[in-house]
């Protein structure tokens, strides 16, 4: 039996779980589900299948027409009863709700998210012509209002990762633990201030992605794809002193080709990760929620500002879309248009 790789074992994880969610929805979602298999990550279908399931669990509690016929019961043409005002509906239910107890709030972003997997879910059944009518589509998206990208300024970077090395300001508890793994949390954070991944594209790195020969990791994108990242001296320097560590380590099965280990010698989890970056960055700014994708914006407003191309920047941090980049940066964008004001003198003064 072929041995699986780290992103080989989540998309079958994934696939085990969106088959569980699968069983409660209606039983013509299947047809979806592997209509949009070669177009969709794992991911992203078990995103809409959780969007989905709500939607018609809302359906059932507030519909009369639905309330005696089980959700899994229930056939295709009902998608044809609805009508753009229940959809809006949704939406409104959607601000507050309760679930098992468990409360549930949806902010803008959250009802956009679930108003494109109910319209992607329409278009599907409208395409095949299943259905008559795609109410989904004449509901407008939420607007989204801007937010301020948060970052850590120059001088937070590098107090974080003084605090990586030094530990001065922990607790004795975190100043214990933190002997242990100094050496490869400062690996793992200078790496993804260094590079921009993605906290999910550095668990998953093996011993074999890292190609100190040219200075480069081999990631696995969202979607799937293969691609390689370069880095600096401070990421080589860093990376190599962990490997030095990582030799002396006799890893957990399953776990002998993962870069970064914890310290019960698995392959680190992102929540692991997600937890390490919280508690230095804790230690640099209270003012803040620094996530290990802040550290990605970090990366990503610092490569604009040296760089000034902002297609670079979308290649290197796996934009699909450069319009998504110029989204995220469009603040230093406009400040480097007005900087440009004063730049060409028409006469001299």
């Amino acid at each position: 039996m072929a041995e699986h790789n780290y992103h080989d074992k989540k998309n079958i994880e994934n696939t085990k779980r969106l088959r569980d969610i699968i069983a409660e929805l209606p039983r013509f979602c299947g047809d979806f589900f592997r209509g949009i298999e070669p177009t969709t990550s794992s991911l992203t279908r078990i995103a809409y299948a959780y969007d989905l399931r709500v939607f018609f669990q809302f359906l059932r509690n507030t519909n009369p027409s639905f309330k005696n016929t089980p959700i899994r019961d229930l056939k295709v043409d009902i998608l044809d009863q609805i009508k753009p005002i229940d959809i809006e509906e949704y939406l409104e239910y959607l601000s507050y709700y309760k679930k098992d107890d468990m409360e549930h709030i949806n902010q803008e972003n959250g009802k956009k998210r679930k108003l494109i997997s109910l319209r992607s879910f329409y278009n599907y059944y409208f395409k095949k012509e299943m259905i008559q009518f795609n109410p989904a589509a004449l509901v407008d998206i939420p607007k989204l209002h801007q937010k301020e990208i948060i970052r850590l300024e120059i001088d937070e970077v590098a107090r974080m990762l003084d605090q990586v090395e030094t530990g001065e300001n922990m607790t004795k508890s975190q100043q214990k633990y933190h002997d242990i793994t100094k050496v490869r949390d400062l690996a793992i954070i200078t790496l993804l201030l260094g590079t921009g991944i993605r906290v999910s594209e550095c668990v998953g790195l093996d011993l074999n992605d890292v190609d100190f020969n040219n200075d480069g990791i081999k990631i696995r994108r969202k979607g799937g794809y293969e691609s390689i990242i370069y880095f600096g001296e401070e990421v080589r320097e860093a990376v190599e002193n962990y490997l030095m560590e990582r030799e002396d380590i006799i890893p957990a099965t399953d776990s002998e080709e993962a870069l970064f280990l914890s310290m019960q010698k698995k392959r680190i989890s992102v929540k692991a990760v997600e937890n390490l970056v919280k508690k230095y960055a804790g230690l640099v700014t209270r003012l803040k929620k620094i996530t290990p994708h802040k550290l990605r914006s970090t990366y990503g407003t610092s490569l604009y500002r040296e760089t000034g191309d902002i297609y670079l920047v979308t290649d290197v941090l796996g934009h699909k879309d450069v319009n998504t980049t110029k989204k995220h940066y469009a603040a230093i964008e406009d400040s480097r248009r007005r900087s440009a004001a004063n730049k060409v003198k028409l006469r001299e003064k």
